[in-house]
Formats: structure tokens, C-alpha cells, sequence
């Protein structure tokens, strides 16, 4: 996952917690879609295939009918887990200069 779309996760309504989701152990992609309010399917699939590709989160299928699978942090996603936090904290701090940074570019 690129740093901009990450910040562009988190800002976007603060409804990405990405990794801080993960922090309390695996959770089932419905799980992560009803924490992660408006999101859609197709992003969260996108982003979790992401951090799976980078290494941050690990994906178990457990055979059963329907399949269950589970996401969880990778120890270098743990890691990972406390700066996301911060850049959440950062994301709530600035959002209404960012939004108000937003309304002026557009109008201009």
C-alpha cells in the first residue's frame, strides 16, 4: 500500500482504521466491513489484498462450508500498529482544516 493511500484511508470520514483493526487478533472480512462504516466491498478487498502483499496482514481460509476466512496483523503489521494510530490521532486533530483545505481548493 502507497503512504498516500493510506493517508487518503484515513482521512476519508476516519472510516479506515486499517492495522488498528487488527491490533485485538484476527477478524472475519464481515467483521472488518461493519467496524469500517461506509466502505465498500470492493475497497476493503482491495486494501486487504495490499496489506497481504506487503506483508502487514496474513489471510487463513479454513475449508468449511462457506469458507471462513480470517485477517490478521502480521508481527511486522503489529508493528506497524501503534504509527497508524498516530497518523488516526493526527487525522482527527487536523479534519476540519483539511476539510476546510478541500472546500477552498475546489472552489478555486
Amino acid at each position: 500500500m502507497r503512504w498516500g493511500e493510506l493517508v487518503e484511508l484515513v482521512m476519508r470520514d476516519l472510516q479506515a482504521r486499517g492495522p488498528n483493526l487488527l491490533g485485538g487478533g484476527p477478524k472475519r472480512y464481515s467483521e472488518l466491513q461493519r467496524a469500517i462504516e461506509g466502505i465498500s466491498q470492493r475497497m476493503l478487498t482491495l486494501t486487504l489484498r495490499s496489506l497481504e502483499r506487503d506483508g502487514l496482514v496474513e489471510r487463513t481460509v479454513t475449508p468449511t462450508s462457506p469458507p471462513r476466512v480470517d485477517y490478521a496483523l502480521t508481527p511486522v503489521g503489529q508493528t506497524l500498529s501503534a504509527q497508524v494510530a498516530g497518523l488516526i490521532a493526527w487525522a482527527e486533530q487536523h479534519r476540519a482544516y483539511v476539510a476546510a483545505a478541500r472546500l477552498c481548493y475546489d472552489a478555486s
